[in-house]
């Protein structure tokens, strides 16, 4: 019998990436691969990584370094580098790189077997060019392994918005979404196998436009209403949205679907209606603020959460103290917030940057409002009762940890709570970044 080889992927980043590394390992099974957590006996090393944040590559560099010992000790181990970085490197990183033997842009890792089967005959190959075909037409079916409670579903990839600060557009290309009966297909095998909980992953979600089954175009309401009807899918949520996707029929859902989480990822990045535009965002501070009335109206429980940008370039004081208004009329009860750092290619990484310390004074702040009102929203969850999907046990014997509709991590300790169990939680106690409490009725 044929000694399985091992696969050790570290995923950088966003949810999406945390998808793609899924399917990469499991188009990587056929040829004998299986998982370890451990790059010291792996075969292959697959790194999936996200280039948003600051000096990505040279990161990524530094943690290929790390792994120079395995490679001097055991020439025959291959190393990979997949996902947004390596799309925006390419040939660059082979030669920054010798040691690297795979580089592969996020719309080609179905093509990893083929690309597997020349490096084992000793090739290296770079596969960065944007393929003509789905890559999700040539991945194999998902395996049928029980899985935890929740999982990602990629509906939706690439974005047409191309705002100014953002490499997305050009790692991972233009909109492009998912037919619906693949989708549905997807999320079925998915609850057979044990998931009762999924999220609908895109770049700009929001925008889904899949072919429908009988032909025509699905919206994201009408692929969420459809997943409603899954038997044994008990919820649903999407990430990451754009404001000026979110159109009527999206929002009648958050109030008409019972499945769909009263939770927003809704990024504004800015307050200040001269940096929105600065930053291509297309919308207004106001136009923004109203959005949200509208989401509140049909949806008044719904949980806000939001992105922000702070030291955009030109940025003035009076441009972030709109972002501090924005932010004390929506209340914000999860946010992130980043100071602003080029992206080489943008159009704002050519722009006159503001003082790294007055962004980084600026950020504090802004970080103080936010920490202010995220507690005072989790704070508010004492003495209401909460559905809770139980995920998995919790740092203490006994205790099992899960999230409510609302996102916020719930622990009880109650022999009742099992993986996979949704159960109607009393919240007694908010912790810094989680609620306690105690089940009520079965």
């Amino acid at each position: 019998m044929t000694e399985p080889r091992k696969l050790y992927v570290r995923t950088y980043g966003c949810q999406m990436n945390v998808y793609d590394s899924e399917r990469m390992a499991e188009a990587l099974a056929p040829a004998g691969y299986v998982a370890t957590d451990s790059p010291d006996d792996a075969d292959m090393i697959l790194l999936n990584t996200c280039h948003i944040r600051e000096k990505a590559a040279e990161k990524v560099y530094s943690e290929l370094g790390r792994f120079k010992p395995l490679k001097a000790a055991r020439p025959d181990l291959k190393i990979g580098v997949a996902g947004c970085v390596a799309q925006a490197e390419g040939e660059e990183m082979m030669r920054r790189q010798p040691m690297v033997d795979l580089v592969i842009g996020p719309q080609s890792y179905h093509r990893l077997p083929a690309l597997e089967a020349k490096l084992r005959e000793g090739g290296r190959a770079v596969e960065t060019e944007f393929p003509a075909e789905d890559k999700f037409d040539h991945l194999p079916q998902r395996p049928k392994a029980t899985r935890g409670p929740t999982a990602f579903l990629t509906v939706q990839e690439g974005c047409d918005k191309f705002c100014a600060f953002c490499v997305v557009p050009y790692t991972r290309g233009a909109e492009v979404s998912r037919p619906a009966a693949r989708v549905l297909s997807e999320a079925r095998d998915l609850v057979a196998r044990g998931v009762r909980e999924v999220t609908l992953l895109g770049q700009n979600v929001n925008a889904y436009h899949g072919e429908g089954p009988e032909g025509g175009e699905w919206s994201l309401a009408r692929l969420v209403r459809a997943l409603a009807e899954v038997e044994g899918l008990e919820r649903i949520r999407y990430t990451t949205s754009h404001p000026n996707d979110m159109d009527d029929d999206l929002i009648a859902a958050h109030g008409d679907c019972a499945k769909l989480m009263p939770y927003l990822h809704l990024p504004v990045q800015a307050g200040s209606d001269r940096i929105l535009k600065r930053m291509n965002r297309k919308h207004t501070a106001e136009s923004y603020i109203r959005l949200i009335e509208r989401i509140r109206a049909a949806r008044p429980d719904i949980l806000i959460s939001g992105d922000f940008i702070v030291g955009f370039p030109e940025e003035t004081e009076e441009d972030f103290r709109a972002t501090l208004d924005l932010v004390e009329a929506v209340n914000y009860g999860y946010a992130f917030s980043f100071k602003y750092s080029p992206r080489p290619g943008t159009p704002a990484a050519e722009r006159a940057q503001v003082d790294p310390a007055e962004a980084q004074d600026r950020l504090e702040r802004l970080q103080a409002l936010l920490g202010r009102q995220q507690r005072a929203v989790q704070d508010a969850m004492v003495g209401r009762e909460v559905s809770v999907l139980f995920e998995k046990p919790g740092r203490f014997p006994g205790q099992m940890a899960g999230k409510s509709e609302y996102l916020h991590a719930v622990h009880v300790e109650d022999p009742r709570a099992e993986a996979g169990s949704i159960g109607r939680v009393r919240v007694t106690e908010s912790h810094p970044n989680s609620l306690s409490g105690v089940l009520v009725g079965d």
